[in-house]
């Protein structure tokens, strides 16, 4: 007889079932399932290439990895080859000397070793100094704890926080949907907030107040703020002044702040400035006994992309020696992470310098990848302002657009006969007219009554003219459909 496991869901936890990650979702399984027919069958859709845009993932679509980085990554793999005649002939004299550097610290000099369950102390050292440069304020290797990326760091944070249903956390609405699935998956309670699209995605600190009340009231333990900035999907960058809002109302109502930080390199708007809320919090001459905060980094965005070595940090601030023990419990659950991402980690936050052999090419790389991103964000934005019915307020830093579309009726009426929500309705029509894979507004959250896709600005600068095509001609085709 066949184990249950085999035949029905009643024996997989309720908080799997009810946990919803859009951004892999149908949508992705069914561009996977057109992919493969169309390597079987060429010719078989009016497109001849599924394009991806539906996730921040830079190296699928055509970004390529920064040599510097890769150099010493390649050279820490192998070392053997670290002394021999042939590699200072292919590799930079400054990125042998990294190596060889990072290898002197990681035990055995092997990248294949486990490590200190907060990462690397040599590495942790070296961000460190990356942050103190880029803050103008100390900070403790000791805080930092090296994770596969920032993903993994939420979770431990969560599992961390939530002790029951009645533990909530504060989320932007759109929010990336990590957070939303973390707290299901750790069973807490996503207590949204609303993000203002009028005003281009400002946090309005009365949003905060209102919707913290209210969940107090109905019994809900609030016990952290979770800020995105630059913001995911929305693009929106916060202004210093704002930061200083959320990290006074943060410590006035005992909240632990948890900042996802990492798109922090990736700002377009000449009128903004990323600034983190470590330097906003020390700024505000506020120390370790007035408030919490964990500031979450990630290899996987910025100019560098590298989503696939899985390399991120949380530098953990303003918690007693007891919970600092508690959570380096919870990362030595899981060992370490991966060595390639902890040096990864520790190269984004100490690239090669003015005098460095590499640093030159590595500058022009680094520009003009930002460069790109920028002009194609301001394509697709003049793009979605074009068509009918579709207003895209300015990203002003992060990978993506995150549109609003004003559906017909008749276009809202067929997606309740499909049993889909309207924008999810569009994003299916959308993959299987043009090969775009986008996510449907509904996976991030939205104001009841408004619909949205997120597509990222990551395709090639080249293959964006033909995209934007694709777009605005299957836009007109649908509403000409629905109309009326």
């Amino acid at each position: 007889m066949a184990s249950d496991y085999s035949s029905t869901l009643n024996t997989v936890s309720p908080k799997v079932l009810n946990c919803v990650y859009a951004i892999r979702g149908e949508i992705v399984t069914h561009a996977q399932i057109l992919q493969q027919e169309l390597k079987e069958n060429p010719g078989s859709h009016p497109f001849n290439e599924i394009l991806y845009c539906n996730i921040g993932n830079p190296h699928s679509l055509g970004q390529k990895p920064i040599t510097f980085f890769r150099e010493v990554l390649a050279l820490c793999d192998h070392p053997l080859i670290l002394d021999r005649s042939e590699t200072k002939a292919l590799f930079s004299a400054d990125s042998i000397v990294r190596a060889s550097q990072i290898l002197d610290q990681i035990p055995g000099r092997a990248t294949g070793s486990y490590s200190h369950s907060q990462g690397i102390k040599g590495l942790r050292d070296t961000i460190a100094s990356g942050i103190e440069a880029r803050d103008g304020f100390p900070a403790d290797p000791n805080d930092i704890f090296l994770t596969d990326g920032a993903s993994p760091a939420v979770h431990m944070m969560m599992q961390l926080l939530i002790g029951s249903e009645n533990d909530g956390i504060l989320c932007p609405i759109p929010q990336y949907p990590l957070y939303s699935a973390s707290i299901t998956l750790h069973g807490g309670t996503h207590v949204p907030y609303y993000l203002d699209e009028e005003t281009g995605w400002a946090l309005e600190i009365s949003e905060l107040e209102n919707q913290l009340k209210a969940a107090r009231s109905r019994g809900v333990n609030i016990r952290a703020l979770v800020v995105i900035n630059p913001g995911n999907p929305t693009g929106w960058v916060l202004a210093e002044a704002n930061q200083r809002e959320i990290v006074e109302f943060c410590r006035k109502e005992g909240l632990v702040l948890l900042a996802d930080e990492v798109y922090q390199e990736n700002v377009y708007a000449p009128d903004k400035q990323f600034h983190s809320f470590k330097k906003i919090s020390c700024s505000m001459e506020f120390g370790e006994k007035d408030i919490s905060l964990v500031s979450f980094h990630s290899a996987s965005k910025g100019y560098y992309g590298e989503c696939g070595k899985r390399g991120g940090y949380m530098e953990f601030t303003g918690f007693s020696p007891e919970i600092r023990e508690q959570m380096y419990k919870v990362a030595s659950v899981n060992l370490c992470s991966n060595i390639s991402g902890q040096i990864l980690t520790s190269l984004i936050m100490s690239p090669p310098k003015v005098g460095d052999e590499s640093y030159e090419s590595f500058s022009v790389e680094k520009e003009a990848i930002l460069s790109s991103l920028a002009r194609r964000a301001k394509i697709l934005e003049d793009a979605f302002n074009s068509m009918e019915g579709v207003t895209c307020k300015k990203a002003e830093g992060a990978l993506y657009s995150f549109p609003r579309i004003n559906l017909p009726g008749k276009a809202i009426k067929a997606a309740e006969e499909a049993k889909t929500a309207p924008d999810a309705f569009y994003a299916r029509r959308l993959l299987d007219a043009t090969g775009i894979v986008v996510v449907p507004g509904s996976g991030f959250g939205q104001r009841l009554g408004t619909w949205h896709f997120r597509c990222t600005i990551l395709p090639q600068e080249e293959k964006i003219p033909a995209i934007v095509s694709r777009l605005t001609q299957f836009h007109k085709q649908f509403m000409d459909e629905f109309r009326g």
